[in-house]
């Protein structure tokens, strides 16, 4: 550690941390230092120059200075020791005048050093009192050495001692006074620029808390949406179960009317099911978070199940649902979330393709990701619905066969590939049909991932 830090931190823990005294405190620890150096030397200097009672007075400062610094910094009796301190100084300095010639000597030095120390180290409270009993008590003596000269006996035998006095008075006046003024100045320095920090800390937390505050607000706004989609697409296919019931109940309808009736409400079940599923996974992956097991995956394994039952959805529609895997091709994700994807998106191509349209799944290698992509040939999207459609902003749409959903689904999907480090995108054309796209990291043997939790 470099001497200069070194010395800094001795210096610290001396005069005291700065998160426990204030800086007048601080300042009046490290004038006792000062001043006990000071006096360590002044009291065999002043003894060898013919001053043997300044030299006394001044071991006696000493052993006061070393009682006050000990009970402030020690046993933090702070407002004690500088009232002391004060009381003791000008004391000292009074009989330090008549001892020392008085306006001869440099004691008026002295009392106006102890005012500039009396305005650093005393509580708010306290240094505008002792301010006009310093200059008051400095007055009286020199008026009474003035008209009563004999009160004050000439003490020096030379004028080289005189002379010798005054320039060490004058530059341990000088030090301590330049020392406490650049402790001030350092100190305010330093809270400044500690302010300034904490004013953009401060800056800073409003920024985010406005910005949570708008997340929130969003948030509520989507809630209130959702809550709204959901209490209008379940009311529908409840009304049509409700409507297709009356009329078996109050009405003699042959078999085959009543053929259509139940196949309508098996339809009207199947829909509700499939928005009420959409919003369950929906509400769990925000209450839980998105928590994704990632493993390794055989891509023609894990979708070909799905498909299959995908595919007899499809035939209804009269759709033909083709997939292509290159049996190879291995992913690196969770199961259950890209089965859930795949159905979304795969459900999503059904409704909105028409009566003899076409559906194709494919999976290929791209680079280190394995892209899959589910095509139809349906009524498409406009550029404006694509912006959208990953958010609940995308307006619910009927599908060619008056299918409706509740807009949760791509929504999941977007959540459950983030968390499994991929990408979904879509590109569509109105009237000439849409393309999902989906890339997963392609499973790498020597790679091995934790689960992530959104």
């Amino acid at each position: 550690m470099p001497i200069k830090d070194s010395l800094y931190r001795t210096w610290i823990n001396l005069s005291g941390d700065p998160s426990v005294f204030p800086l007048n405190v601080r300042i009046f620890h490290s004038v006792c230092l000062i001043s006990t150096f000071a006096l360590l030397y002044n009291v065999p200097f002043n003894y060898a120059i013919g001053l043997p009672k300044i030299a006394v007075a001044s071991l006696i400062v000493l052993l006061i200075t070393v009682a006050l610094y000990y009970l402030s910094r020690f046993k933090n009796k702070v407002r004690t020791s500088t009232l002391l301190a004060n009381i003791v100084g000008l004391t000292l300095f009074i009989v330090n005048y008549f001892l020392n010639s008085g306006m001869s000597g440099p004691t008026d030095l002295f009392f106006l050093l102890f005012l500039l120390l009396s305005i650093a180290i005393s509580p708010a409270d306290q240094y505008k009192v002792w301010i006009p009993i310093n200059i008051a008590i400095l007055i009286m003596l020199n008026v009474a050495e003035y008209y009563y000269p004999y009160l004050v006996p000439d003490t020096y035998s030379t004028r080289s001692n005189r002379f010798v006095d005054h320039m060490s008075a004058y530059t341990v006046v000088a030090a301590i006074a330049y020392f406490c003024i650049h402790y001030i100045r350092g100190s305010y320095e330093i809270e400044k620029v500690s302010a300034l920090e904490k004013s953009k800390a401060i800056e800073l937390q409003n920024f985010q808390i406005v910005k949570q505050n708008e997340e929130l607000e969003k948030l509520n706004a989507e809630k209130n949406k959702l809550m709204s989609i959901v209490a209008h697409d379940l009311r529908s296919p409840l009304a049509s179960i409700q409507n297709f019931l009356e009329l078996l109940t109050q009405h003699e309808l042959d078999e085959e009317q009543k053929l259509d009736i139940e196949n309508d409400l098996l339809n009207s079940t199947k829909n509700t099911m499939a928005m009420l599923s959409k919003l369950l996974d929906w509400s769990k992956s925000q209450l839980h978070g998105v928590s994704a097991h990632i493993e390794h995956l055989n891509v023609q394994a894990l979708f070909e199940p799905t498909l299959n039952l995908e595919r007899n959805i499809a035939a209804r529609k009269n759709i033909s649902l083709d997939y292509y895997f290159d049996p190879s091709a291995s992913i690196f994700a969770d199961s259950d979330m890209m089965q859930l994807i795949l159905r979304n998106i795969v459900g999503n191509a059904i409704k909105f393709t028409g009566m003899g349209g076409r559906i194709s799944v494919k999976a290929e290698a791209q680079g280190n990701n394995c892209l899959i992509s589910v095509e139809d040939d349906g009524i498409g999207m406009s550029w404006e619905k694509q912006q959208s459609i990953f958010s609940l902003n995308v307006e619910s749409t009927f599908g060619t066969n008056n299918e409706k959903g509740v807009g949760l689904g791509l929504m999941l999907c977007m959540e459950f590939i983030k968390a499994q480090h991929g990408k979904i995108w879509v590109e569509s054309t109105p009237g000439a049909g849409t393309c999902f796209y989906i890339s997963v990291p392609m499973f790498d043997k020597n790679k091995v991932r934790q689960p992530d939790l959104l």
